[in-house]
């Protein structure tokens, strides 16, 4: 899955692809790539990230998904907001990642229901603005998987299908490095969900934490070693912003898996 904030805040690209006509090149060089799916995100979810109106995410989307939807992408839209989930399905979008997990918006869940499309459900303590003010949990792993337990339920409950969702233990959101590497540590666990689970941790700043690198685009290297590890223990899909990079780690990685007689 390949990353694209169009958004001007975001913490490792905001700004780059926020003008419509660069958003759309790179939707499709990252398609180009090796991308399977491209992850659009209209509003900033950085830890201390402001809450943008549905109305400004939409005007955002609009002209980039209007580009798009000719081009045979996979798409899904980064949103918490039921009114952009509409538009965004209205518009081609084939799968919903929310932050949230269906929380934020009370409306969100039926809107997954009716348009019966893929949903991405991720665990976060808080909200953006505040997940990163000293998260507290007992063990990570086992309160990430408790919390998509129950929100699976919850869609199966209004009659979403299990495999229309996606699980994402969030690293980075409302978590310590400690917890991210409990969490990666403990992957295998969210398998017994029966649900495909991705892993976004590009760039993110746990990886600074062991390789001293402040800038985001120097986390590449710790990125791919550290993706490499998540499909090693159950990952089905890695959320990036290289695809390129990751694509030629994956690819090499699964060459290494194969036994040569």
């Amino acid at each position: 899955m390949g990353i694209l904030n169009v958004t001007p805040d975001s913490f490792s690209d905001g700004g780059k692809f926020f003008k419509s006509s660069k958003a759309i090149k790179e939707a499709i060089k990252m398609s180009k790539m090796g991308a399977d799916i491209i992850d659009i995100g209209a509003e900033s979810t950085r830890p201390g990230a402001k809450t943008i109106k549905p109305e400004k995410e939409i005007a955002r989307l609009k002209p980039i998904l209007k580009g798009l939807i000719n081009k045979k992408l996979n798409i899904s839209v980064d949103t918490r907001n039921s009114i952009t989930m509409k538009f965004a399905l209205d518009n081609g979008v084939k799968i919903i990642n929310d932050v949230s997990a269906l929380n934020h918006d009370p409306e969100s869940i039926n809107v997954i229901k009716d348009y019966k499309c893929h949903v991405i459900l991720m665990h976060m303590q808080g909200e953006p603005k505040t997940m990163q003010n000293n998260p507290k949990y007992k063990f990570a792993p086992l309160e990430v998987y408790n919390f998509l337990k129950k929100q699976i339920k919850k869609c199966e409950e209004v009659g979403i299908k299990r495999n229309k969702i996606i699980i994402d233990p969030g690293i980075g959101f409302g978590k310590t490095s400690k917890h991210n590497i409990q969490i990666l540590q403990n992957l295998s666990i969210f398998n017994k969900l029966e649900c495909n689970v991705l892993i976004g941790l590009s760039r993110k700043r746990f990886i600074s934490d062991f390789t001293k690198k402040e800038k985001p685009a120097d986390r590449i290297a710790g990125t791919i070693a550290a993706n490499q590890y998540a499909l090693e223990n159950g990952a089905d899909i890695i959320r990036v912003h290289d695809v390129k990079e990751a694509l030629q780690a994956k690819l090499i990685w699964q060459a290494l898996k194969k036994k040569i007689k």
